[in-house]
């Protein structure tokens, strides 16, 4: 068992690119950690969720969720989470007045920040993108593969073939991209709240082991430093039994809780405005989460409230917006029921795996119908095999581009790669230089990779 983490030592101002003798940050009117939200949502990585899928295809004949709304939404809930924790945190612990202050006025701009960023390294076309990366190198040629491995650690080689849509993140989040040093440069505290893996490519995927950190991985090899320093400075535990696996952040429950309650209900609105689930199969799901009595939030108060409405769809946001609020008092009092757990580095599961059986139970229902009905259907389906075609083909071409030598055709393709993902062919390892493509084609939107397919294949080409 690790070493307990503790309230005091579990945040910090500081950030990856600071100067050893820069004095802390005076301005009252914004703090450190609310810069670090407004960095992220006027960066162009983030606007480019705008056009990347978050389930069904983009644009639609009804407007639905992408992964910039989903973004949006998961970060006011998770404010809403972190104010309700925090609060409950400097409520019942002796603290200094710095502790005090952080967890009742910071933690909320921490969580809202770290859930703004959890899917900015996603690829387009939804999780079919991560899909089709790891795709694309685990069935390349055995002469290619061997290529590719012999120059390379085997954890450098698990960053392609396991890659990870939550390690883009942290690397999009902390790496220079080819200038003197990150855009980013949030604190190292907001960017632990996004770390819901903290494993290396190599030993993470690995569901045996029983551990949450372990589910996927967080970090790849060339951002395992910054990690590291992230993890010293907020005394996060590693793991005794391996070589790379740390204890999650406590702060990472939230990030994840807030994303957790807001696909669930944010999907099935968005099915129901295509059609696809009816107004009484969404109240089946969901009515029963609320209590009988006659509460403000008690399930006959809330059938009353949806009975005044008339428009069904109004009536699906009424539901969402109190569902919303239901999920973020249950989720406080999981989170405060397991603080000794967590701090120990043995909570094994979601914020929404331990609530009472009777709301797993349901939530089991939603999953299920989701599944079912949703991520199975026709349209959602069509998306993600565009995407393994989409960036299945696009990583050939640049791929073989970069293992070819002297080939004018593969210079050409190479010179559609923008300056911010550099590649040296004469110096430059294989590892960075196969990272810049993927860098390069997981940053680009739904749209952006379509047209590029078209135009380097062919399919269309650009009239004069």
């Amino acid at each position: 068992m690790p070493q307990t983490m503790q309230w005091a030592h579990l945040y910090s101002d500081a950030r990856p690119n600071d100067a050893s003798d820069k004095t802390p940050n005076s301005d009252t009117l914004r703090t450190s950690f609310m810069r670090d939200y407004d960095r992220i949502i006027f960066s162009s990585a983030f606007r480019r969720l705008q056009n990347k899928t978050q389930v069904f295809p983009l644009p639609g004949p009804a407007f639905v969720h992408n992964r910039l709304t989903h973004s949006l939404e998961v970060a006011s809930v998770g404010r809403t989470l972190g104010k309700a924790v925090g609060q409950q945190i400097a409520e019942t612990h002796d603290l200094s007045p710095a502790g005090k202050e952080f967890y009742t006025y910071e933690l909320p701009s921490v969580i809202s920040a770290a859930c703004l960023a959890h899917d900015i390294g996603n690829p387009p076309f939804g999780h079919s993108g991560e899909d089709a990366i790891r795709h694309y190198f685990n069935d390349l040629a055995d002469s290619t593969q061997r290529r590719l491995k012999d120059n390379m650690s085997p954890n450098q080689w698990a960053d392609f073939s396991r890659f990870e849509g939550n390690s883009n993140a942290f690397r999009i989040l902390t790496h220079n991209f080819n200038e003197a040093s990150s855009a980013y440069n949030i604190t190292q505290t907001t960017l632990a709240a996004i770390v819901k893996y903290p494993a290396t490519s190599l030993e993470g995927f690995n569901k045996k082991t029983g551990l949450i950190s372990t589910k996927k991985s967080g970090y790849f090899d060339s951002e395992r430093d910054a990690w590291k320093a992230i993890a010293t400075q907020l005394a996060l535990p590693k793991l005794d039994e391996f070589e790379d696996v740390y204890a999650r952040h406590p702060f990472v429950f939230l990030t994840e809780a807030a994303d957790d309650i807001c696909y669930r209900i944010i999907d099935m609105e968005d099915a129901h405005r295509l059609g696809v689930i009816s107004y009484n199969q969404i109240l089946e799901l969901f009515l029963p989460f609320f209590d009988e009595g006659d509460t403000y939030n008690s399930i006959n108060k809330v059938k009353e409230k949806l009975d005044n409405k008339i428009d069904p769809n109004r009536k699906v946001e009424y539901l969402r917006a109190l569902w919303i609020a239901r999920m973020i008092d249950l989720c406080k009092d999981a989170f405060m029921q397991q603080e000794s757990l967590m701090l120990a580095g043995g909570l094994q599961q979601s914020l929404l795996d331990v609530l009472p059986e009777r709301y797993t139970a349901l939530l089991k229902k939603i999953d299920e119908q989701s599944i079912r009905h949703i991520y199975n259907h026709k349209s959602v389906v069509e998306i993600e095999i565009a995407g393994f075609n989409v960036i299945g083909k696009l990583l050939e071409i640049f791929v073989e581009a970069l293992l070819a030598s002297g080939n004018a055709k593969s210079e050409k393709v190479l010179q559609l790669i923008p300056a911010q993902f550099p590649i040296d062919k004469e110096k430059g390892s294989l590892y960075h230089n196969l990272q810049s493509v993927t860098d390069y084609i997981s940053g680009m939107t739904d749209l952006y990779a379509i047209d590029l397919f078209r135009k380097i294949t062919g399919i269309t080409i650009k009239e004069l």
